[in-house]
């Protein structure tokens, strides 16, 4: 499905807990499916696809009630909480056989839909990937705005190739969405794993609003899980500099292997019990750090090794419940 005049569009929506955002913006990406098609832009078959990760609260029931009232409503639900990325990936890949462009974005109203209007606009003129980013970051607190930043920076100068201010509030093609099907890594990170697909892409830009209702449910502790997890997935620098650390250790232990031959020789020693705890103490620091990140790796390449489903699928709107 290639479709550029008048395609069906799928915005995927990935949704934990929310039982309190969601019937407030739920009608409003409805009417953005209605606006774009009353213009021309997509087609009447176009959809809001809710994927509920493995909520405790009445998430679910909700999106069955919203499918049961209208057809342009539906959803899937996941066996149990998988994670947002993951979430996210069952939703494309849901789609993908279903639609011409899918769009994803989060369910809190944080991300402005008007910019679902420029996302189809630029599909229509020939891109295959359009990201979301944000124009700037005053309603963050100084401390996650400088944190953010320094993420995205830390993440090009390892090599990622991800957008900066880029989270996952963007459009995609069918096409590349086929592709990104042969992607099969357990460690997710879309942000960083769709720049890989190729193909040709556009940015466009807004501004990113407050919380419509309910809590965040990415705390500093998930940010942080999800940072690291990025950059242990998409790039092996961290690996080349402990062993670059580890030459300049070596170099700088057998310089001073040859110096404490001298002093000996000359009957120079003297007892420094404080500057060796110092050293013993940086070096076994320096040591159990770099074990901790090789083992990062391990750990990854472990699972990736077994294979496991990254998501399962225990429901869907359009079937009906097994007995």
């Amino acid at each position: 499905m290639n479709n550029r005049t008048d395609p069906i569009l799928y915005i995927v929506i990935p949704c934990y807990n929310e039982q309190e955002v969601l019937p407030i913006t739920a009608p409003m990406f409805l009417q953005k499916i209605n606006d774009l098609a009353a213009a021309g832009k997509i087609s009447p078959e176009s959809r809001v696809l809710f994927v509920n990760d493995g909520s405790k609260d009445n998430t679910w029931n909700i999106i069955t009630e919203l499918a049961a009232k209208n057809e342009h409503y539906i959803g899937i639900s996941q066996s149990r909480n998988r994670g947002h990325q993951n979430a996210v990936l069952a939703g494309l890949m849901e789609a993908k056989d279903k639609c011409d462009i899918t769009i994803s974005i989060d369910c809190d109203g944080q991300d402005d839909i008007n910019a679902m209007d420029e996302m189809v606009d630029a599909y229509r003129d020939g891109c295959e990937v359009v990201y979301g980013v944000r124009s700037r970051r005053d309603t963050d607190t100084f401390f996650k705005r400088f944190t953010a930043e320094g993420f995205y920076h830390l993440m090009n100068f390892l090599g990622a190739d991800i957008v900066f201010n880029h989270a996952d509030y963007r459009l995609i093609s069918s096409r590349v969405l086929q592709e990104f099907a042969n992607f099969k890594e357990v460690n997710i990170f879309l942000r960083g794993m769709v720049p890989l697909v190729g193909f040709k892409s556009t940015s466009v830009y807004y501004e990113r609003h407050e919380r419509l209702a309910g809590e965040s449910h990415y705390p500093l502790k998930k940010m942080l899980a999800l940072a690291f997890d990025g950059i242990t997935s998409l790039s092996v620098k961290p690996i080349r500099f402990i062993t670059g650390l580890g030459l300049i250790f070596s170099v700088l232990s057998f310089i001073g292997v040859l110096w404490a031959i001298v002093a000996s020789i000359l009957g120079r020693t003297v007892a420094g019990w404080a500057s060796t705890i110092c050293i013993v103490c940086f070096m076994g620091g320096v040591q159990l750090l770099c074990l901790g990140v090789i083992g990062e790796y391990i750990g990854k390449i472990y699972l990736e090794t077994k294979a496991r489903p990254r998501y399962i699928i225990s429901e869907r709107t359009w079937e009906k419940p097994e007995n």
